[in-house]
């Protein structure tokens, strides 16, 4: 071969594009191969390319001599799953915990480390189930986080540092935890012996609560036989069905046994948009004084209106609230939260070809359309009896209630009478303000 002419850089870039497995195939040729095999970088490569590791580590964060190393205990640890899936499930997690260690580091210190097979085995025994390769890797690379618990019940206690976040209005609000998997047990064991025979009929034994929250009642449970996760309504406990799937079922797809790369099941596919959300900025960080969460209310197009009239900008957007919907009541079917944030541009109220410091709201007209027909027009003083006054550079004003929907596809438009100046000293005739159409849908993900 002439290997002497050709170099260590040459079989280098060689084994670079061979990848790890056949490097390592090469290195059992002979001595020469073995220590070209052997070179650091290319595990390096390796490593990053296939787990996203930038310095030896294994799969519990904790340091290695090499990456070579590094990479033997990956696969090692790992070594009854598919590869493919390890790595997709390894990026997933990789993509939720970059976004947090920028963004919301506090929670980020809630999520647990990885659970071991023996405990993924005690949690199949305790709830006689069997969880879908996916859902087991994701749990074994965190087990949820670590929150205040009741000690009987499991229900969480406590603050908003839920990985899936939540939502406010009125009085209600809501923030979701990933359950460890000590709280699955105990949540689900709980609910078995508390609702044993609706259960039985309703939803069958295969079924795992894996997401609750703090503050409100807002529960998932996860169907290891589907492959679904699904949320609770109001009358979950229906024996026609009171749960409303998370995830399109199209998507789902379980194979039986280990084989194969295809697998994805509603909780990897559940997490994997969650990240996309959080990444692209479809929902953000909300804060409120100095209380933060993860906020469920979108913020960018189709799913978020924005309209600017006369310097006033107005955004809006919905969500579903399951725990509050009732499947079984035409009626409130659907319940839907929406949120309208106000705010004034830098250059101030514009109108009259003058331009004012502030303006003040002074009317609403809203309204809902449920499958383009008109069901509610709203008229009325200010909102929830505030009239805000805007100013440039404050932060926005935000108005957030709720309605009920027969409909699973609706919408919401209107505007807002403002005066220049404030109510009290008007430097003009009042004005209307754009409320731009936005959606009232079931959507697709449901977090």
């Amino acid at each position: 071969m002439g290997l002497d002419s050709v170099g260590a850089l040459a079989i280098h870039e060689i084994l670079s594009k061979l990848g790890p497995t056949d490097t390592a195939v090469a290195g059992c040729l002979n001595k020469r191969f073995r220590d070209w095999a052997a070179d650091e970088s290319l595990w390096s490569k390796f490593c990053a390319d296939e787990l996203d590791l930038s310095s030896p580590q294994d799969p519990l964060g904790n340091p290695t001599p090499t990456f070579k190393v590094s990479y033997q205990v990956w696969r090692e640890a790992f070594g009854m799953y598919p590869w493919p899936l390890v790595r997709r499930v390894k990026r997933c997690w990789g993509r939720l915990k970059s976004w947090l260690s920028a963004n919301f580091p506090e929670a980020l210190a809630t999520l647990r480390k990885g659970a071991s097979e023996g405990e993924i085995k005690s949690l199949e025994n305790n709830l006689k189930v069997k969880l879908p390769l996916p859902t087991r890797l994701l749990y074994r690379f965190c087990d949820g986080q670590d929150m205040k618990s009741d000690e009987v019940t499991g229900r969480i206690l406590g603050n908003p540092l839920g990985l899936i976040g939540g939502y406010s209005f009125n009085d209600h609000l809501v923030n979701v935890y990933l359950l460890p998997l000590h709280l699955v047990i105990r949540k689900t064991l709980v609910i078995r012996k508390t609702q044993n025979t609706v259960l039985q009929r309703g939803f069958g034994r295969n079924s795992i609560f894996v997401a609750s929250s703090s503050y409100r009642q807002k529960t998932f449970f996860f169907n290891c036989e589907n492959g679904q996760l699904y949320v609770c309504t109001r009358n979950w406990l229906a024996i026609d069905g009171g749960a409303i799937p998370c995830v399109p079922k199209e998507l789902i797809r379980l194979v039986p046994d280990f084989g194969g790369s295809q697998q994805q099941d509603a909780m990897l596919l559940w997490l994997e948009e969650h990240g996309h959300r959080l990444h692209s900025g479809i929902i953000r960080l909300h804060e409120e004084g100095k209380i933060r969460g993860i906020n469920l209310f979108p913020e960018k197009a189709p799913h978020c209106s924005i309209a600017i009239t006369n310097g006033v900008k107005v955004r809006a957007s919905a969500v579903l609230v399951p725990e509050v919907s009732n499947l079984q009541d035409e009626s409130e079917k659907f319940y839907f939260s929406y949120s309208i944030r106000m705010s004034l541009l830098p250059e101030g109220c514009c109108i009259y070809g003058m331009s004012f410091a502030s303006c003040q709201l002074y009317q609403r007209h809203l309204i809902f359309r449920a499958n383009d027909i008109v069901v509610n027009d709203i008229n009325g003083e200010a909102v929830i009896g505030k009239f805000p006054l805007l100013r440039p550079g404050e932060e926005e004003f935000v108005y957030e209630s709720c309605t009920p929907f027969s409909s699973s596809s609706g919408s919401v438009e209107g505007c807002f009478t403002f005066v220049p100046g404030r109510l009290a000293d008007p430097k003009g005739d009042h004005f209307d303000v754009e409320l731009a159409r936005f959606p009232l849908e079931l959507p697709e993900y449901i977090f």
